[in-house]
């Protein structure tokens, strides 16, 4: 079948207000780059004569620029799922000029499919490759566009240049049967494959080919700082002393990391300890570290829903595509972060906090408890289900005007049971085993900045109670940070 060619803009103006569009891709990787860009442009065209024109956009987790930030710049959002990055959308959505519903990204295929959130109209799809009869080679990145592929009434295809062909068999994909007819996913280990390496849509659908030559535009992250270093090694000795301990397998486990300058300090320390073995990662998404590790053999396989490199890292991996080819794998988000699979295999997570408050509970999405900063992602699919789950954020920010340890977190993301290990700069609190003042005292003592510790064990010494809260004083040290711009200038013996 010969497809119809396009500019993005004769794409653009297919597309109506009102529309629920979905998009391939996870965080940049993957996720259109021109269509979106053309359908910004004729927000801001509609706007300007006076006609309303929003759309609906899910996609599979963050996007970039590309997407995110143009279309929240042209005000031409109503509602956006599953998880976003981009500080012009993060200002619509804290100002409720965007809908937005924060989702486990485990989730979101199977509710969209389920019919929560009504029907997809268009699907835009990245791509590397597409046959005559509908068989796609994906990009960096798969997110839910199984799902939004089938549903969708209308596809477009961004054919971009920048994406070698040779990425044929680095896809996974398998889309699991909704209940009551769901069966186990049948991955046993990180390296199984289950699925198709393509991607297969009607062609009836595909409405047009719209070509592209750009590669991901992801920002190489900074160079970790000591407090970064510090964390990650930190990471590093529990797992030697849980490893060394017998409380792991002699052939390790799969690991998960989250996305950022933590995650990437850790994984960096991963490589360089002697005291590990190799390891295989089933996570969401593997960073520039990752594809170092890969080199060195430290990490062995990564099974993965995008490849979230750098532009200059995935000119690495496109030039030495016969080394990594069988070394990486991409599966969509309901797989990559599947609960049935992560609990079997054993997957130890990694994730960070935003705050942690003094029984063990994270907020990991919500400044000071009102602002979303990004949103829960994958991190709650992984901690509630992981062999171990870990979190980790350093003791201070804002030269210690900030303690990112609280006597209670002012949202509430994962609670105490789904934490089992603590890590900032001052050190690791294992909150195993140990009742709500056993945890307090362990948090206080390795994770709380000195600077914050006589404050800390005085909320926790005039409380009440298995769990002593103080509703009066739990929320002080924020209220301080509003009031004053410090949270030391917590006053609690105000409220007894």
């Amino acid at each position: 079948m010969a497809f119809n060619q396009m500019t993005a803009q004769e794409a653009a103006e297919i597309i109506h207000n009102g529309a629920t569009i979905g998009l391939s891709g996870f965080t940049a990787p993957g996720t259109p780059k021109a269509i979106t860009e053309a359908l910004a442009a004729k927000a801001v065209r509609e706007h300007e004569a006076g006609r309303p024109f929003k759309v609906n956009m899910f996609t599979g987790a963050s996007t970039s620029d590309h997407v995110d930030g143009v279309l929240a710049r042209a005000n031409a959002y109503n509602m956006r799922a599953p998880y976003q990055n981009v500080p012009d959308l993060r200002k619509r959505i804290n100002a409720h000029d965007c809908h937005y519903f924060d989702r486990h990204l485990s989730e979101m295929a199977q509710e969209v499919r389920y019919g929560t959130y009504g029907p997809i109209d268009f699907a835009i799809i990245e791509a590397a490759d597409i046959t005559p009869d509908g068989e796609i080679v994906l990009g960096c990145g798969v997110g839910n566009v199984p799902t939004y592929a089938m549903l969708a009434k209308k596809i477009f295809i961004e054919l971009n240049a920048k994406l070698p062909k040779s990425l044929l068999g680095m896809h996974d994909i398998y889309m699991p049967l909704d209940p009551p007819r769901r069966r186990e996913i049948p991955i046993y280990a990180a390296n199984d494959r289950v699925g198709s390496p393509v991607l297969k849509v009607d062609p009836a659908k595909i409405v047009g080919i719209v070509h592209t030559d750009s590669y991901d535009c992801v920002k190489p992250f900074t160079a970790p700082d000591e407090i970064s270093n510090q964390i990650g090694r930190n990471v590093v000795n529990f797992l030697v002393g849980e490893y060394k301990s017998g409380r792991l397998p002699k052939e390790f486990l799969p690991l998960q990391s989250g996305v950022g300058n933590v995650a990437n300090a850790v994984l960096y320390d991963l490589g360089e300890s002697k005291e590990l073995p190799n390891f295989m990662m089933y996570t969401e998404v593997i960073q520039d570290a990752v594809l170092e590790l890969l080199k060195k053999g430290k990490c062995t396989f990564a099974s993965t829903c995008s490849m979230t490199f750098s532009d200059q890292t995935e000119e690495k991996l496109f030039a030495d595509m016969g080394f990594f080819h069988d070394k990486i794998l991409m599966r969509p988000a309901e797989i990559s972060n599947n609960p049935e699979v992560i609990r079997r295999i054993g997957v130890i997570a990694m994730n960070t906090a935003l705050e942690a408050d003094l029984f063990g509970s994270v907020n990991s999405t919500h400044v000071l408890g009102t602002k979303m900063m990004n949103g829960i992602g994958g991190s709650g699919d992984f901690t509630r289900n992981a062999y171990i789950s870990i979190f980790s954020c350093p003791s201070i920010t804002k030269g210690g005007a900030i303690s990112n340890i609280v006597p209670m977190v002012a949202h509430p993301d994962h609670s105490e049971h789904s934490v089992d290990i603590l890590v900032t700069d001052q050190g690791i609190a294992d909150l195993r085993h140990k009742d709500p003042v056993e945890r307090a005292y362990e948090i206080i003592n390795n994770c709380a900045h000195p600077m914050y510790r006589e404050m800390l064990t005085d909320y926790l010494k005039r409380g009440a109670g298995q769990t002593p809260h103080s509703l009066k004083a739990a929320f002080e040290f924020h209220n301080a940070f509003n009031e004053t711009g410090d949270m030391r200038n917590a006053d609690l013996g105000k409220y007894f």
